[in-house]
């Protein structure tokens, strides 16, 4: 079992790269994302990715976690309507992005916090788009938290 911890900022929040968990899909958006990667097309050092089947089966606690223990944020590379399990995927993963804004704001964090975005297999420039724009919007959100 892999425990995802990552290391603790220890520099200033404008100053470091932002830390961003990326669940994305097997079939679907995985492959955009290596694509990206095999293209060296350039988005934050701090993104880790973990891959699922669907979108839908990730879980609004997992995003909470995941921001609870230091990461800066958590962006969802969604299956669209391209999922292969479930033709109400896109619905179903809107459904979890909101509750897991519920959640994140229950707690006194900041929903922003999370992204979602659907990615097709081909959608590497794209994902680099997102990943940066999401990272900067981070890092604003951080400073505005910092002063």
């Amino acid at each position: 079992m892999t425990v995802l911890t990552p290391t603790p900022p220890t520099a200033k929040a404008a100053d470091r790269p932002r830390r961003i968990l990326v669940f994305s899909t097997n079939n679907i958006s995985d492959p955009g994302i290596d694509l990206a990667g095999s293209s060296h097309l350039h988005y934050s050092p701090g993104v880790m990715v973990i891959a699922l089947p669907c979108t839908s089966g990730i879980r609004p606690s997992w995003i909470v976690h995941a921001i609870e223990r230091g990461f800066d944020g958590v962006f969802i590379a969604s299956d669209g309507d391209e999922c292969a399990y479930l033709p109400d995927c896109a619905e179903r993963s809107s459904r979890i992005a909101a509750q897991a804004q519920e959640q994140l704001l229950a707690k006194g964090l900041q929903p922003r916090r999370l992204k979602m975005a659907a990615i097709c297999s081909v959608c590497a420039d794209p994902f680099a788009k997102h990943v940066q724009q999401f990272a900067t919007s981070l890092a604003e959100l951080d400073a505005r938290t910092e002063a």
